[in-house]
């Protein structure tokens, strides 16, 4: 098959990335994999998407590092969506906030004209369209969640933070990795209404309840079409420890990665998300959990696959091409009958 990833930046991306580990998986199963930056997208005058991309062929490489290394020194060439099968979004539009904003939505929009040329796109891209605040997290059930406001108004943030006995966590309701998050308590009440300005100049605040379990860091768990990535008994999943004095996991923040089993709590918590992923078309998901709450779900490019894999020791990468694989395999089946949102999650 010919499967295209779509990256926020060639310059931007590193090697060692899960988008690359996916890339090299697919590589070595011997179908043709193309990178595209965001801004490399375009509109042919044909009705179809007509990218610059990167690629590279006949070779072999001992690594993904080596791979990607490699494609990345390759000249671009240009590919339509009349030639490739799939179009994997893993972008990630957070990271184009005050940077590049004409980047943010624009992988869902080329990604709808893929679709309607009869490319399997992944995660589908009119969901992935209204997920692209953490609004969407709000969908799922009131018993995953922390208690959260969403708001501008400085003096029901402040209401809220003396619900929570003076200790909350404070984020944009824009934005990943851990940016911008703040933990506010009695020491640094002082320091509350600069706080939620500083946050409130780019939109809405969330102000969400503090969970004391989240002093150990958080726990990521790969869905993949709703359900827990699995391989040989071992689950996608990994703790991550957030670092000396600060409150967060996220491993591009400074946190470290270590391993964890599966609990039946986890498995209630994945369990009860999957309805909506699966009618959203989410085929591979990164959730985050702190104790028995959902603190995330990302939708757009989780991390953390390559790692997990050299953590157990088992190749998670794989088995997302295989799943892949099977899609291409049901549409040349059913040609148009299945919609791609349901195709994404079968």
């Amino acid at each position: 098959m010919k499967i295209a990833f779509i990256i926020n930046d060639h310059k931007t991306e590193k090697a060692n990335y899960t988008t690359p580990a996916l890339g090299y998986a697919a590589y070595k199963r011997g179908h043709d994999v193309y990178f595209i930056g965001v801004g490399e997208l375009s509109y042919a005058s044909k009705g179809h998407l007509s990218v610059r991309s990167k690629t590279i062929n006949g070779k072999k490489f001992n690594s993904q590092e080596t791979y990607f290394n490699a494609l990345q020194k390759e000249d671009f060439s240009t590919i339509t969506s009349e030639e490739l099968d799939v179009l994997f979004l893993r972008n990630n539009p957070a990271d184009e906030i005050n940077e590049r904003d004409w980047a943010q939505n624009a992988a869902f929009i080329f990604g709808e004209i893929a679709m309607n040329n009869g490319v399997i796109v992944l995660n589908h891209p009119k969901s992935l369209a209204g997920a692209v605040n953490k609004m969407y997290f709000q969908h799922f059930p009131e018993i995953l969640r922390p208690k959260t406001i969403i708001s501008r108004d400085h003096q029901e943030i402040k209401d809220f933070f003396k619900k929570q006995k003076q200790k909350m966590i404070l984020k944009p309701l824009q934005g990943s990795g851990g940016t911008n998050v703040f933990m506010m308590d009695k020491k640094n009440e002082h320091n509350l209404t600069q706080t939620i300005d500083a946050i409130a100049r780019d939109g809405f605040v969330i102000a969400q309840e503090y969970l004391k379990e989240a002093s150990k860091g958080d726990t990521r768990l790969f869905l993949m079409n709703g359900k827990p990535l699995k391989v040989n008994g071992k689950y996608a999943i990994m703790q991550r420890i957030n670092a000396s004095n600060d409150i967060r996991s996220n491993i591009h923040a400074g946190g470290k990665p270590a391993a964890v089993k599966m609990t039946d709590q986890i498995m209630e918590l994945a369990d009860i998300v999957r309805p909506k992923l699966v009618q959203d078309g989410m085929f591979l998901v990164g959730i985050d959990i702190v104790g028995d709450k959902l603190m995330e779900i990302n939708v757009f490019s989780p991390g953390g696959i390559n790692v997990i894999s050299q953590m157990y020791d088992e190749d998670f990468a794989t088995p997302i091409i295989e799943a892949i694989e099977k899609k291409v395999y049901y549409k040349s089946m059913y040609s148009n009958y299945l919609f791609n949102s349901r195709l994404a999650t079968l």
